[in-house]
């Protein structure tokens, strides 16, 4: 199982978030990965950096390990648009991708506030989990290189794994059929269940590839950070292929202890 960072971006500036990817691949961490939210206040801080502009930054300043979306709210950006940006990044951190994508908060959540000021509506929770699917096949319409007698769009070699973000069944299930992956909260209880059901619903697809990327998001603390813990081995016997462990960019002398953890160097 891999081991890679999710930096919050939220109060952050880009020098903190260049230096924490820097030393994450500096210290044996597989990957990063970024938020997609666009105001500061729906975390209550004065500022939040964008997502892909951080992301495509951050290829460029590590050459080395996997960058990821941890996800992109497809309300943010047109798919047609947004499958030519990931296939431009795939080629920018030569092939490094982790296209990270979900629904978005609902309207009862903190996140509505940052849409609705831009003039969004926040549509019900059966419509937004439709445009997941619904953008996850265009992306890879356009990645074929021709839509509707156009040709000329970016193909990426390889294209980067799909990875659906999911806190339910019915997530799951879009992430199996329509998805490379699933992201699923590392310690809640329905974790096992939500990923057999992705894999399940992967099957049922019958896709080309039976390739299922398993991603689990939990704390940078030390029971999930040293290789022999307990919790890893939970996650490690369900099939989850990459934890990604909460950090603050700002505070790299805990990114640096965390790695020493994972080298197990710290006695």
């Amino acid at each position: 199982m891999k081991t890679d960072l999710l930096l919050d971006p939220f109060g952050a500036r880009w020098t903190h978030m260049r230096d924490a990817a820097v030393t994450a691949e500096a210290e044996g961490f597989d990957g990063v990965w970024t938020y997609d939210h666009l105001a500061g206040s729906v975390h209550n801080t004065s500022m939040v950096l964008e997502c892909w502009t951080t992301l495509t930054a951050i290829a460029a300043s590590v050459p080395r390990i996997t960058i990821g979306s941890m996800v992109l709210n497809v309300a943010n950006r047109d798919p047609g648009t947004l499958a030519v940006m990931a296939a431009t990044l795939q080629e920018v951190s030569g092939g490094r991708l982790l296209l990270g994508i979900g629904a978005g908060g609902g309207r009862e959540t903190p996140y509505a506030a940052e849409q609705e000021a831009l003039g969004r509506t926040v549509e019900p929770d059966p419509i937004r989990r439709a445009a997941v699917e619904q953008t996850a096949g265009l992306l890879r319409e356009v990645w074929s290189g021709e839509r509707d007698g156009v040709s000329g769009f970016l193909q990426p070699d390889p294209a980067p794994p799909i990875i659906i973000g999911a806190f339910g069944p019915l997530m799951a299930v879009i992430a199996g059929h329509a998805g490379d992956g699933i992201n699923i909260p590392g310690m809640h209880g329905t974790r096992e269940v939500l990923l057999a059901t992705a894999r399940e619903a992967h099957r049922a697809a019958a896709r080309t590839s039976d390739a299922f990327v398993a991603t689990a998001s939990a704390s940078l603390t030390p029971e999930w950070v040293r290789r022999d813990s307990a919790y890893r081995r939970e996650l490690e016997s369900i099939g989850v292929d990459r934890l990604v462990l909460f950090a603050r960019p700002r505070d790299l002398s805990a990114i640096r202890q965390a790695g020493r953890m994972l080298r197990g160097e710290d006695g």
